[in-house]
């Protein structure tokens, strides 16, 4: 097999911050190694970093913490060597064994060891020691890093202060050029032009970095530089510059959910979510792009082909409570005449599902397992639920626009539009920015004479370029619910930051709602665009939507909406015993026995269902206290599967209302082997043992 790591564009990841509710750990409690590991990465750990491992519960979880954390400071991820890791590493050990001199501190801590770890050797040293009027001082001449904010040349002035004690950072601004003078005779150490003309006379090179630490910098009136503090500050935080801590957070998030060998290799990504009503349904459905960073892929040699397998988890909750998950496969096999395409274009794995009203907390969790990556997206999602205010939704920008098959439904699909978006929003001249959004409650009066307007604006200061036209309503055939998709040229367009704006308008010119969307118009020639992964879904299982719609409620609590979106479904689909099987089990958690049991005589005799009927006969006739009759369900169905603690719950409280208590016993034994934590369970044990 062979393994090519292919690097897409960079991309910018935007996440909410989770709240840690995990205790932090004491430096001091934790085993050697870590603490050691502390003290390596002191000065270029970031806070957030630092929050995340103190708070990881095992030594295990924390050796994965480690190596995700040089991953991310990985220079050539590519291969197996770290060198930013290698090089951090001689550094902490150069600076232990040559800054120790006159100091009771190891040599990492002090102010050499700090700014050598941070910036490694000097370009060159130039040493002051023994000189009759100065204090035993060295210069340390770097070439900076401007792309972290450093000048491009800079000089770190390092003394002992009354020249005693260990090396520490001169601070122009603190300390001030008359405490490098050992001989101030005959000086007014006021008058800073003095002090600054006699350091001149017996250290011309010093003279300059007294002031500041870029030289040149020097007032008219010779004082210390304002900037030099800012220069210190800026370098102190280059090395954490370009890391994104999301991948610290997701890290301590995902720790048990996502395994190990996963957790070390965080990809950040670049995510679109929209919430789309769908006209013809009648129902809403969130859309997703996600678009990791670098893609990951592997050799099939018996077919000469390349893949990448990706899987998604989903979850909506309202709090720490899930209402609704699931997961999708999303294999990807390419021949090899297309690996440049992916390596340059990288993936983009786009879905879609129905979502009820409300307000509520995304979480994506995206996972290739070719490399063990994995990415995550988390979005609070607002799906209005006033359902007679007209508006609109929020727009998805994208680059394509094209005519889809009217029998399946498909991410950024609506009617007959289909959407290719990518995340990026960046488009070259002469592209066209296609659009989908959807204008909801409207009325007949609006649809006949409203409108969407559009108007695109640039950013620039100077003369930014500006377009604008109106879609009418009209155009579209009157729903609750309208879709509105369209393009427009960007050949007009000059390479700029945009902002279009989408403003509902009604017959009487009043303007109802507004939404905005950002895109960008590169200099360039061409943008590159990831390969789309997706699936469609036929809509003549549309039903199977109405399900999850019904599922979502159940969980959240609004049991008259799941109960007549279950009988929707029912009546839509009367042949999906499987169907029969949801509602009536939600009758049951709904405290509606009687309808559950007759309704569970629609899969009598459905041989694949029997395991099912006789536990809904069962666990119904329970609830009502018919226990004879209910035991007779539920051993037939034990016959078929004997490992559902539900079933076991019901028989073991059958028993003990019949006077079977060793039965009883039995049953529930059997549940809590299965499932130890049932409280209720325990309690009813201890009951029976009375």
């Amino acid at each position: 097999m062979k393994k090519h790591a292919l690097f897409a564009v960079a991309l910018v990841l935007c996440l909410s911050w989770p709240v840690f509710p995990q205790q932090k750990v004491r430096e001091k409690d934790l085993g050697a190694r870590f603490q050691e590991w502390l003290n390596l990465t002191s000065y270029i750990i970031l806070p957030q970093e630092k929050e995340v491992f103190l708070k990881l519960e095992s030594d295990r979880d924390r050796e994965a913490f480690i190596t995700s954390f040089w991953r991310q400071r990985d220079p050539t991820p590519g291969t197996p060597q770290n060198e930013y890791q290698d090089e951090i590493i001689r550094r902490f050990n150069h600076a232990n064994k040559e800054f120790i001199r006159d100091t009771s501190r190891p040599g990492w801590m002090t102010d050499m060891g700090q700014f050598y770890i941070i910036l490694g050797p000097p370009s060159s040293i130039e040493r002051f020691d023994g000189q009759r009027d100065i204090h035993p001082c060295q210069i340390w001449n770097y070439y900076g890093d401007t792309a972290k904010g450093l000048p491009a040349h800079f000089g770190l002035v390092f003394f002992r202060k009354d020249g005693v004690g260990e090396y520490r950072l001169y601070n122009p601004l603190a300390d001030g050029p008359v405490s490098l003078l050992m001989n101030t005779f005959g000086l007014s150490v006021d008058n800073s032009i003095q002090v600054f003309e006699k350091l001149r006379e017996v250290a011309p090179s010093l003279a300059p970095l007294a002031l500041s630490p870029v030289p040149g910098d020097i007032r008219f009136d010779y004082q210390p530089s304002m900037q030099a503090e800012m220069i210190f500050a800026d370098i102190l935080n280059s090395p954490k510059k370009a890391i994104n801590p999301s991948y610290a957070t997701h890290f301590l998030n995902f720790t048990g959910k996502v395994s190990t060998e996963y957790l070390t290799n965080y990809v950040e990504s670049e995510a679109s979510v929209a919430v789309l009503p769908d006209p013809l349904l009648g129902i809403d459905f969130l859309h997703f792009s996600v678009t990791p960073k670098n893609v990951s892929v592997d050799y099939f040699e018996p077919k000469d082909q390349y893949y990448c397998n990706y899987s998604v988890d989903v979850s909506l909750r309202r709090g720490e409570k899930i209402f609704y998950q699931y997961s999708k496969e999303f294999p990807f096999y390419f021949d090899p005449d297309k690996e440049s395409l992916v390596a340059v274009n990288g993936i983009s794995v786009q879905d879609s599902f129905p979502v009820i009203a409300g307000t509520y907390e995304l979480t994506i969790l995206l996972k290739n397992s070719v490399g063990k990556e994995f990415s995550v997206v988390e979005k609070k999602i607002i799906n209005d639920e006033n359902a007679e205010t007209p508006r609109i939704s929020e727009a998805v920008l994208g680059y394509h626009l094209e005519d889809s098959a009217d029998h399946v439904h498909t991410a950024f699909r609506v009617l007959k539009k289909r959407l290719s978006v990518d995340s990026k929003n960046t488009y070259a001249p002469g592209e066209r920015v296609a659009f989908l959004l959807s204008a909801v409650n409207i009325p007949e009066g609006i649809w006949r004479n409203g409108e969407v307007r559009v108007a695109v604006g640039g950013l620039k200061a100077e003369t930014p370029s500006r377009k604008s036209f109106s879609l009418k309503l009209s155009a579209q055939p009157h729903h609750a619910a309208m879709s509105l998709a369209d393009s427009f040229p960007t050949a007009d367009l000059s390479p700029d930051y945009y902002v279009i704006e989408f403003s509902l308008v009604d017959d009487r010119e009043k303007v109802l709602d507004v939404k905005t969307a950002n895109f960008i118009i590169a200099p360039g020639l061409a943008v590159a665009r990831p390969v789309i992964i997706s699936k469609s879904f036929p809509l003549a299982n549309a039903y199977l939507y109405f399900y999850t719609l019904a599922g979502q409620h159940d969980k959240s609590g609004e049991k008259e909406k799941a109960e007549l979106l279950y009988q929707k479904s029912n009546d839509m689909a009367p042949d999906f015993k499987e169907g029969i099987v949801y509602h009536a089990n939600f009758l049951i958690r709904s405290g509606n026995y009687d309808k559950a049991l007759k309704l569970a005589e629609n899969i009598a005799g459905v041989e694949r269902l029997g395991f099912d009927y006789h536990l809904i006969k069962g666990r119904a006739l329970t609830r009502l206290g018919r226990y004879e009759q209910a035991k007779g369900e539920l051993l037939e169905a034990n016959k078929i599967y004997n490992s559902d603690t539900r079933l076991l719950n019901a028989l073991g409280l059958c028993f003990f209302r019949t006077g079977d208590k060793a039965k009883a016993m039995d049953a529930l034994k059997a549940s809590l082997s299965l499932n130890p934590g049932q409280p209720d369970i325990k309690s009813l044990i201890e009951e029976i043992q009375k």
